[in-house]
């Protein structure tokens, strides 16, 4: 039974059925909310797995350094206002988005 399974394997179950249902595009809100880290890094490789499968993904995520390494093109929001949009590496300099979600130093 799925309330049996681990958190980690609860949240990809979730993301197995909303892909069985063949998205052009797959929303993922908070994915890794509440996961250690070795679930975020098996969620990484699934997220990746299903981009390599052309699938897009549109990823909704509070952890800057599972999303720095996994999207191509970031749109960074504080607050409901878009404070910095574009590559990663763009991004993760942007001082906004250092002060809003870095802590201060860049990732």
């Amino acid at each position: 039974k799925a309330k049996n399974l681990s958190y980690g394997y609860q949240r990809r179950l979730e993301i197995a059925r909303a892909l069985a249902t063949e998205p052009i595009l797959l929303a993922l809100d908070e994915p890794a909310a509440g996961m250690n880290a070795s679930e975020k890094l098996e969620l990484k490789e699934l997220i990746l797995k299903i981009r390599e499968d052309g699938k897009t993904v549109l990823l909704i995520e509070h952890d800057v350094h599972l999303v720095m390494s996994i999207c191509d093109y970031l749109t960074v929001l504080d607050y409901g206002k878009v404070i910095a949009d574009g590559l990663p590496n763009e991004v993760r300099r942007h001082p906004e988005v250092i002060r809003a979600y870095l802590g201060g130093a860049a990732a």
